[in-house]
């Protein structure tokens, strides 16, 4: 071998090396996802799980060099001290770069807490009530709040006659916020909140607040009761209920694609306001449902929570490359601002303001086609911001 060649292979073993160095220097890029995976959200856990899987085989799982490790870390439900001490112990010993996930309002104001002190970019996936992130500077919220589904919700209402209705809401920060949401859009438009009751989150028995709706006789009950819409329907369909004509019109969460076989005929006709559905068409939402269904075959498809779980990691993935691979939180902040995502559910983008997601809000009906339950979208309401978070 000549000595000029020798040298040319030489030096590409040498430059090899450092690059192959360079890249094992590289620490993993860390996500904490503190959510609710267990129990009445088991379903929606498979859902998160299966968005990930989704979004690492049509992404990859390195980013600016830097492989991508999910820890979870598991809520148990509307427990903000669990929710808070888990993310410190994901900061403190797991070194994390980034937090996710928090279903409960209450869980994702703890998990504030501890954001703001660590200087923790925290992006939520669900938890919709106000007051999460004005004090809390690197937090960003990619769900929705209540106030972006109840004011298309109400004057999708007044707008196809509907002039009184019931409020039936959990008792907690987040269905008093959609009560409050529903009633003040409503009101202004004309209409009328006939009667309101508030169920703590441990009821079981929903007949006594069902006959209060059927003596007021409204011509629609707004809902908001997440996972414990099936005591509630069963207890309505008891007593009669859908006799009356009353329209049931609730936050989509009520309806969510994973539980809607649970329902069974009872929810069909059912109106819902969210920020996607299912059968939401557009290739990118196609897609997800492909690689979703893949990933977990059980699963109908994906789910609000599963498409915000694929955005926030579709975030990460921006800010992260943006800054050569490196974490800087008040840079990070500054590149979250005004950011703009082709999401699966229609483009979304976060505000500079307020950092909460601004987005198209579509009116849903259950309906049965060829056999299954869907949200069929009916109406769309483009760029909503909350009314309250500006």
């Amino acid at each position: 071998m000549n000595r000029a060649l020798f040298s040319v292979l030489a030096a590409a073993v040498v430059a090899f090396a450092i690059a192959r160095a360079a890249g094992a220097d590289q620490p993993p890029l860390r996500i904490g996802l503190v959510s609710t995976l267990s129990g009445n959200f088991t379903q929606a856990g498979k859902s998160t799980d299966a968005a990930i899987a989704a979004f690492f085989k049509e992404h990859g799982d390195t980013v600016a060099g830097r492989k991508v490790v999910i820890i979870k870390r598991d809520d148990g439900g509307n427990a903000p001290d669990t929710a808070k001490r888990l993310a410190q112990e994901l900061i403190v010993s797991e070194h994390v770069d980034f937090l996710m996930g928090l279903v409960f309002s209450p869980n994702a104001k703890a998990v504030g807490d501890v954001s703001t002190s660590a200087k923790k970019p925290t992006f939520i996936t669900n938890a919709a009530s106000n007051g999460i992130l004005e004090p809390n500077p690197y937090m960003a919220r990619f769900s929705y709040t209540e106030g972006e589904l109840t004011t298309p919700l109400a004057q999708w209402a007044l707008k196809n006659g509907i002039k009184n209705a019931y409020s039936i809401v959990l008792d907690y920060a987040t269905g008093i916020d959609a009560a409050a949401g529903f009633a003040s859009a409503f009101s202004a438009g004309g209409g009328t909140v006939v009667g309101d009751v508030r169920v703590p989150l441990t009821a079981q028995d929903y007949a006594p607040y069902v006959q209060r709706i059927k003596d007021a006789h409204p011509q629609a009950i707004f809902a908001f009761l997440t996972v414990s819409g099936p005591a509630f329907l069963k207890a309505w369909d008891a007593a009669g209920g859908p006799a009356t004509g009353a329209k049931i019109l609730a936050t989509g969460d009520l309806t969510s694609e994973n539980t809607l076989p649970a329902f069974g005929d009872a929810a069909l006709g059912m109106i819902t306001s969210m920020n996607y559905a299912a059968s939401h068409r557009s290739p990118l939402n196609a897609q997800l449902t492909r690689d979703m269904l893949a990933a977990d075959p059980s699963l109908t498809g994906p789910d609000f929570g599963s498409v915000a779980t694929y955005d926030v990691l579709q975030a990460i993935y921006q800010v992260v490359a943006a800054q050569n691979g490196n974490v800087d939180p008040d840079k990070t902040m500054q590149l979250v601002r005004g950011m703009k995502i082709d999401s699966p559910r229609g483009p979304i983008s976060i505000d500079p303001q307020t950092r909460d997601v601004v987005q198209t809000i579509y009116i849903r009906r259950v309906e049965k086609i060829d056999g299954k339950y869907q949200n069929t979208e009916i109406a769309s309401y483009p760029n909503v911001h909350d009314p309250l978070e500006k």
